[in-house]
């Protein structure tokens, strides 16, 4: 089973990208939606978040993200006993995730991850796709979102790998500013290019063609 990993910097267009591979029949692991099942009631993350930060409650019975994140933005030591909790339980989620696909004889699969080099996660994979977009534009996207600031975002890029050098390790660079049906495209090459490198000539990728 080859393992691709998916990521890119904030405002990139990485879910465009990961929405795109789904519809080309690929199983697609997404990290930042397994921190919200954790997150969410009834979540495995619920009852140790709250015993670390007990003022981030959401009448619902989860966990209210936003004023999580407010909790621990600009406090490294708050972000550290955060992900103590949260990166072993998405690790785990990704683990079940590619124990289940192998058990269904998947031959290809996607992992979603934001943070994927920052993690070290590249490891696990057998190629990277990284989304890239020209800065202007990431700047534009990231600061259309509800509740985003230019503080924050400069605080948010201050954790992440700089794009060129996501772009520099990448097996393949998905360009998104240049219309979906170019980032298609691309997707789709890099896709052909994995297969033939990883199985061969002989092996059809028709199941990407969707």
């Amino acid at each position: 089973m080859i393992v691709i990993g998916l990521t890119g910097s904030i405002g990139m267009g990485k879910s465009t990208a990961a929405a795109a591979l789904r519809r080309l029949g690929l199983p697609v692991h997404d990290a930042d939606a397994a921190v919200h099942r954790l997150l969410a009631p009834g979540g495995a993350a619920v009852q140790p978040v709250l015993a670390a930060f007990p003022d981030v409650a959401d009448p619902a019975g989860g966990i209210n993200r936003q004023r999580l994140g407010t909790r621990v933005f600009g406090d490294a030591a708050a972000l550290k006993r955060l992900e103590a909790i949260l990166h072993p339980r998405v690790r785990a989620a990704k683990r079940r995730f590619l124990a289940a696909q192998a058990r269904h004889r998947r031959p290809m699969v996607v992992l979603d991850v934001p943070l994927l080099y920052e993690t070290g996660g590249e490891r696990e994979c057998d190629a990277v796709l990284v989304v890239s977009a020209p800065a202007f534009l990431q700047r534009q996207r990231v600061l259309a979102r509800p509740g985003m600031s230019k503080a924050k975002f400069r605080a948010i890029l201050g954790k992440q790998m700089p794009d060129r050098e996501k772009r520099r390790r990448s097996s393949f660079v998905i360009q998104t500013g240049m219309g979906r049906r170019f980032s298609l495209d691309r997707l789709r090459t890099a896709l052909r290019s994995i297969d033939l490198r990883h199985r061969g000539p002989s092996i059809s990728m028709a199941h990407h063609q969707a």
